[in-house]
């Protein structure tokens, strides 16, 4: 008897749920559209899940580069973690990102569901075919517009949209470092694993499976319990602490070099032969460090190998534009900018661990950080198809600097914004991009998705015109700070407001200068940009990080809302843990006057704030 399809209709369409994915799907319900998110694996998170563990990094470049950590849903989803997780367990990591999805309003999310099919028609897509593996059902999902986020780009393959694979020739985008003729290499796949120290030698037996390596194989790819410092060249230069050295690699985590790219050239159709040989160079590269020579390692226990490899490149799906090398390197600011990025443009050696006389990878280092156009985020030729994730619209050498989870977070959730706006009204992706953009842009601002050289004029923000004073102020960090729209230091202002001590309380007043209707305050409070604050296997990473919240933020406030010298709403909160906090007032209220009273902080002895929004 033949199965019964399910059929359900929504109005955006998530298909995959790594960092990317979960942002755009919680962007677009949280903006009105009811949104599903299909994620073919038990949880959420990506590479960034207890599958992979590997930890979220992006523009900052493991705090190299001042001020540009990634805020808005991504930045709550870290300061969530925090706040509950502070010893980085990797599966209560994976029960955050499952609870904002799941209890995320307008958001139905289907786990280990695979996309089967692709119904298109006309250059639209229409509905997608999907099999629930756990509960053997079948689903037609229809929607307006599709969003992938699979990574490998396979919800547009399927639909026929363009796409690219491999290396651009040189000539194509005049960039300088791609290479002279056009190629298929991509970047390959890595399994992480995870060591203990016991506190006593503890042996070693190494699998007849397993590969062998010699001091001489791994002699470009640092392996020593303690930390090695390389160069671009892949050169051990230096050797000592982690906080003194941005490029290092250490026992207890794995080595991200543990690397193996497609056999066969195609490095999806090569997935199962890859993730197999990978089990076999973990396990031999363990066996390198415990039983070939002193590698301080001796009380160091093999206590976890990841199953699921975490992969780096596959396709990209084409848009009207790609950003490639010249953008990145010109730190460039597009018109249409809804994200950014900072990373290094690093290319891995094709080979991985079959080519061991190369480095493993050649890092192209650049200052500043450049924006990406919202035109990367979109198919050029399927009319409802939007990207988000390792698989939008940029060249290899762009790709090299975009890919990394924190950069595909921020642009999934100004896709799931722009998503949403174009259910909203009723357009295509591309119209949005034409007749909306800065509608989008002043959202995401709003939701505090920062854009690098954004005119932040929000013509709806009423705080704008207020009066603004407080208790006391510190050099450098007016009260009037709080207004300028300004969500971080920029320009080598500070744009934000510093009190004094605290004692009992530091309050910031907000005096209109004619009564204005309000329904809803936003709060933009500091966690400290420049800081790390993201799960890791790593221990040098997590101790260089606070041992719980940054001590800048806010922890205890008080808000009042008064009118004609009336209390009209107040809002006390003891154990804030979030950057971005938004207020919903019970109803539109007449007021005059706003004050925020900071009480307390996760340890430092002032208030900080950088914005007050109201609408």
């Amino acid at each position: 008897m033949q199965q019964q399809i399910l059929e359900r209709t929504y109005e955006v369409i998530v298909v995959g749920g790594g960092l990317a994915g979960i942002s755009a799907a919680i962007a677009s319900a949280r903006h009105g559209a009811r949104t599903a998110i299909v994620q073919n694996r038990p949880m959420f998170g990506g590479n960034a899940s207890s599958e992979v563990r590997m930890h979220v990094v992006g523009a900052s470049c493991h705090m190299t580069k001042e001020n540009v950590n990634e805020t808005g849903i991504i930045e709550e989803l870290l300061l969530e973690n925090k706040w509950r997780n502070p010893r980085h367990s990797f599966s209560v990591w994976d029960s955050v990102l499952w609870e904002k999805v799941h209890f995320q309003k307008n958001l139905d999310a289907y786990l280990n569901t695979t996309m089967s099919d692709v119904e298109v028609e006309d250059g639209t897509i229409r509905a997608i075919r999907c099999y629930q593996m756990t509960t053997e059902k079948r689903f037609r999902l229809a929607a307006r517009i599709f969003v992938d986020a699979t990574g490998h780009g396979t919800l547009g393959k399927e639909a026929g949209a363009a796409f690219r694979y491999g290396s651009e020739a040189r000539s194509e985008f005049q960039e300088k470092d791609a290479p002279e003729q056009a190629d298929r290499y991509t970047m390959g796949d890595s399994i992480l694993f995870q060591a203990v120290d016991r506190g006593r030698p503890v042996s070693y037996i190494k699998p007849a499976w397993a590969y062998t390596y010699t001091e001489h194989d791994l002699r470009y790819r640092p392996h020593l319990s303690r930390i090695e410092a390389i160069d671009d060249a892949g050169r051990v230069v230096a050797k000592g602490t982690s906080k003194a050295l941005p490029n290092f690699s250490e026992v207890d985590s794995g080595y991200w070099w543990i690397e193996l790219a497609a056999p066969n050239g195609d490095i999806i159709q090569d997935a199962e032969e890859i993730r197999d040989e990978l089990f076999k160079s973990v396990y031999g590269v363990w066996d390198h460090l415990k039983n070939q020579g002193d590698h301080g390692a001796a009380n160091y226990d093999l206590d976890w190998v990841g199953e699921v490899p975490g992969i780096r490149e596959s396709r990209r799906l084409e848009g009207p534009y790609l950003l490639n090398e010249n953008d990145v390197l010109a730190n460039r600011v597009f018109p249409d900018a809804v994200a950014y990025g900072g990373w290094p443009m690093d290319m891995h050696t094709p080979g991985g661990l079959k080519d061991l006389d190369e480095v493993p990878s050649h890092v192209l280092h650049f200052d500043g950080i450049f924006t990406i156009p919202y035109r990367c985020y979109y198919s050029r030729n399927v009319g409802n198809l939007m990207m988000c994730g390792r698989d939008i619209s940029v060249t290899k050498m762009a790709f090299g600097a975009i890919r990394v989870m924190a950069t595909c977070a921020i642009g999934g959730q100004a896709v799931g914004t722009a998503a949403a706006l174009a259910v909203r009204y009723r357009e295509s992706p591309r119209e949005v991009g034409e007749t909306h953009i800065r509608e989008l842009q002043l959202e995401l601002m709003r939701d505090d998705a920062w854009i690098p050289g954004l005119d932040t004029t929000d013509p709806e923000d009423l705080a704008r015109d207020a009066f603004v004073t407080a208790t006391s102020e510190t050099p450098g960090c007016a009260a009037a700070s709080v207004v300028d729209g300004h969500l971080r230091e920029e320009g080598g202002q500070s744009h934000c407001w510093q009190s004094g001590p605290i004692g009992k309380g530091q309050a910031i007043t907000l005096t209109f200068p004619v009564p204005r209707k309000i329904h809803q305050v936003r709060m933009v409070f500091d966690p400290d940009l420049s800081q790390e604050i993201m799960p890791s296997l790593t221990a040098s990473v997590r101790s260089r990080q606070p041992e719980w919240l940054p001590p800048q933020l806010v922890r205890s406030y008080r808000l009042e809302v008064r009118g004609k010298g009336k209390l009209l709403f107040t809002r006390e909160e003891k154990e804030n843990h979030q950057r971005l906090v938004v207020v919903e007032l019970d109803q539109m209220l007449v007021c005059d006057t706003l004050v925020l009273t900071v009480t307390g902080t996760y340890g430092m002895d002032a208030a900080r704030l950088y914005e007050i929004m109201v609408y």
